[in-house]
């Protein structure tokens, strides 16, 4: 986390400049926020510079005055970019298909040699075996959704106890814009780590393809994480917000 921790601030102090250089008269687009007439824009690709928000969980009780100040600008950046991100309602699901719009479930889009499943499994779980260079075996996980620790075991009843949760779900990725990316960037959006974590498989079934309007981790502390990486994925691939969705985020990043 102390890794991921290094990332945020250097990629924060980056946000920062281009939301201020916005506020001069530049365009939005360059910092990687869709302009507001959307519909009007072509098909877009992902921002590889979007910004990148990896917030650790604070501890239950937390408030706003006792996060961290890095916390703090990580919310603050959040809000920044809910504010500039699209407003409509869901386009139908019509159409979806996991496979077929978003690729096979798991893929090594980093091309490193493992898959993501496994790529998560490694950066999310501690006291990992694996079989070779890929394939983890067991693992002990934290849950961030409950703050429960799950004894991770590789098997055909046991694996499905952890599962990899996508922040935004990809069928309202696909309703809230994700229809006009190509297939490389959605292939991309499932695959992304921002957008990935390892949960109990509790939490996963239960969150389903609902949005922040809908559900939201049990565990209040990984709340304000929760949406941080939501409005980054939301805003690295040009998708867009419910207005439900928007007023659950801003409920959430408020008190962050």
């Amino acid at each position: 986390m102390t890794s991921r921790r290094r990332r945020t601030r250097t990629t924060l102090t980056s946000v920062l400049v281009v939301l201020a250089l916005a506020v001069g008269g530049y365009a939005l687009h360059s910092a990687g926020v869709l302009a507001p007439d959307a519909d009007a824009a072509p098909a877009p690709t992902a921002a590889t510079d979007a910004p990148t928000i990896t917030t650790k969980p604070g501890a239950p009780g937390t408030t706003r005055a006792s996060r961290p100040a890095t916390d703090a600008q990580d919310a603050a950046t959040a809000r920044a970019l809910l504010a500039r991100l699209p407003v409509k309602g869901k386009a139908p699901a019509t159409g979806y298909d996991r496979v077929g719009d978003f690729g096979t479930a798991w893929l090594d889009v980093d091309q490193n040699g493992c898959d993501t499943r496994n790529d998560v499994l490694a950066r999310d779980l501690t006291a990992v075996t694996r079989r070779g260079p890929c394939t983890v075996l067991t693992g002990a996980l934290v849950s961030p959704y409950t703050g429960a620790t799950i004894h991770f075991v590789r098997g055909d009843t046991t694996s499905t106890l952890v599962q990899i949760d996508h922040v935004v779900a990809l069928e309202n990725a696909w309703r809230t814009g994700a229809q006009r990316l190509s297939q490389a960037d959605r292939e991309a959006l499932a695959n992304d780590p921002e957008n990935l974590f390892a949960v109990d498989g509790r939490s996963n079934s239960q969150k389903g393809s609902g949005d922040a309007a809908t559900w939201l981790p049990a565990d209040r502390s990984f709340r304000c994480t929760y949406i941080e990486h939501q409005v980054t994925v939301k805003t690295k691939y040009h998708l867009w917000v419910t207005p439900a969705e928007r007023d659950a985020m801003a409920g959430i990043l408020e008190h962050c």
